[in-house]
């Protein structure tokens, strides 16, 4: 089992008021993504639990387009992962933070 934590500084804050949402789910070859409003507007840190270890490089990489892509300002992402590739982390990540817009 490996953890890994990263963190960036964002453009600006996440779009929309909604405190938290839930994506995926842990299976062979997917995530589930929690996400919590709970960090500075200019703040992004993503926690993830695998099993895959030796990845950390490539997690960094996907997280590192996914905040420039998304700009998560405020969001703290936690991961728990089953194996998934890295296209289906970025899709979760943008699931996720489209959750995260939405004002409920």
């Amino acid at each position: 089992m490996e953890d890994l934590t990263l963190r960036h500084t964002t453009r600006e804050r996440a779009r929309g008021n909604r405190q938290m949402a839930i994506i995926g789910v842990v299976a062979s070859g997917n995530l589930e993504v929690l996400t919590e409003r709970v960090l500075p507007e200019n703040e992004c840190v993503v926690e993830i639990r695998t099993a895959a270890e030796g990845f950390g490089e490539v997690w960094a990489a996907v997280v590192a387009d996914f905040v420039e892509r998304h700009s998560p300002g405020g969001i703290r992402f936690a991961i728990n992962d089953g194996g998934a590739r890295p296209d289906t982390v970025s899709l979760r990540l943008a699931q996720a933070a489209r959750l995260m817009e939405s004002d409920q």
